[in-house]
């Protein structure tokens, strides 16, 4: 099962400290690199205007904890890298509990969780902990200690380009920026690198696929900044793909279009896998898809989930764990779809029949000889698929219209085109 191989790559990862610059994304495309050697690595100075925004300082943190007044070490940032607020300023202070409250946080809802807080544009200082252990906190003089240092450096990104034989693209964007949690952040990145890993693999392919591995929001951004009009004027379909490795649903979240060929392979293909799949809306929107449907970018980009971000309790805590959360059994749902959605992409012809009326099928040995219940349905299956193939409809259309998992039309084509009853077809005939 390659979910199992997914997951351990993720559990290399775990204790990684990413944020949307530094070190941890280094780390992290370092060994991401290690699976895909063809993986460039681009550095982007800061200060570096994008758009509207600008490339922000580099973060590195060396540690980072609090001591109580009975002289007990909390709040480890070693042991456990949500105990600090992302891009904390460096501090080192006595200060009163009633001082201290003001710089924690944490989840009274959820009483044995850290939370994830980050602090990119504004520059404080604080610790996350649990509403538990916050309650324990004794009155008196607390000591804390933050050795990190914000500076001019860089934003770094990875790509990879597995070519086909087209100048058509698809695709694929996932992050890099988040600390320890697994179906969150991991789990985007350590399926996408294993679905880079199979198109190296394929023998042919139709399109180019980019994927990229990025920090969220910032990153994207910064890509478009470099990279709008060659996208804009290549890609025909992409997925952005984050919390796709937990085990309880799939959902789906459209395109600004909603139309566009990523949103109708998306939907056919979770229909086919799981009909009870959660469909959102874009106003449910709030990764990386609101900077590639962004008004005067509109690039085709959906998104195919596990449970997706936001709607599950463990979200943006450290209960998002690799043992709770993301299972092997989990990221390998997350693989498959993700993989059937392109796979259904790259064999999305405009198939047409050769023939007028129905060809004998029996003369080529296309017809069962015993009449059974199942060959009954693959003959109804192979001439449900004969009478839509007028070169006009793509075959992703035409599985709707079949009522059946496009996947299961493909070795039917197979034959049909080693029989030379069908042409494949590029665009649709006039």
């Amino acid at each position: 099962m390659i979910g199992s191989q997914i997951h351990d790559l993720a559990k290399r990862l775990w204790p990684i400290n990413r944020s949307i610059t530094g070190d941890g994304v280094r780390q992290t495309l370092a060994i991401i690199k290690e699976q895909i050697p063809e993986l460039k690595i681009f550095n982007v100075p800061s200060g570096t205007l994008v758009f509207d925004w600008t490339v922000p300082k580099e973060w590195r943190v060396k540690d980072a904890y609090i001591v109580t007044p009975s002289g007990k070490k909390i709040c480890e940032f070693k042991k456990n890298n949500l105990h600090l607020v992302g891009y904390s300023t460096p501090i080192s202070k006595k200060l009163s509990l009633s001082e201290l409250q003001e710089h924690l946080y944490s989840l009274p809802n959820q009483p044995n969780a850290i939370p994830y807080i980050t602090s990119y544009y504004k520059e404080r200082w604080g610790f996350c902990l649990t509403h538990e252990e916050r309650e324990r906190l004794e009155v008196g003089e607390y000591e804390v200690f933050i050795d990190s240092e914000l500076f001019d450096g860089n934003l770094t990104y990875g790509e990879i380009l597995v070519k086909g034989s087209s100048a058509k693209e698809v695709f694929i964007s996932t992050y890099v920026c988040h600390p320890s949690m697994a179906n969150n952040e991991l789990s985007g990145p350590c399926v996408t690198t294993f679905l880079a890993k199979k198109l190296k693999e394929a023998e042919q392919l139709r399109y180019n696929y980019r994927l990229i591995f990025i920090p969220e929001t910032i990153g994207s951004i910064t890509y478009l900044s470099k990279n709008i009009d060659h996208l804009k004027s290549s890609v025909i379909a992409g997925f952005n793909v984050s919390c796709v490795g937990d085990n309880r649903e799939y959902s789906y979240l459209p395109s600004r279009n909603g139309d566009t060929l990523s949103d109708n392979v998306a939907k056919h293909v979770l229909k086919n896998l799981s009909p009870t799949y959660k469909s959102y809306s874009w106003g449910d929107r709030g990764s990386d898809e609101r900077q590639y449907c962004a008004p005067g970018v509109d690039l085709p980009i959906a998104s195919i989930m596990r449970t997706k971000y936001g709607m599950y309790d463990e979200y943006h805590t450290s209960l998002d764990d690799l043992i709770n959360v993301v299972t092997p059994e989990g990221l390998d749902g997350g693989f498959n779809a993700l993989w059937r959605a392109l796979e259904a992409i790259e064999k999305n012809y405009f198939p047409k029949v050769t023939v007028l009326c129905e060809p004998q099928l029996g003369k080529r040995g296309l017809y069962p000889t015993l009449s059974t219940k199942s060959s009954g349905a693959e003959v109804r299956l192979m001439m449900d698929l004969i009478t839509w193939s007028d070169g006009t409809r793509c075959l992703v259309d035409i599985a709707e219209r079949c009522n059946a998992p496009v996947w299961e039309l493909y070795p039917i084509i197979e034959k049909l085109s080693a029989n030379q009853l069908m042409v494949l077809l590029d665009a649709p005939s006039p």
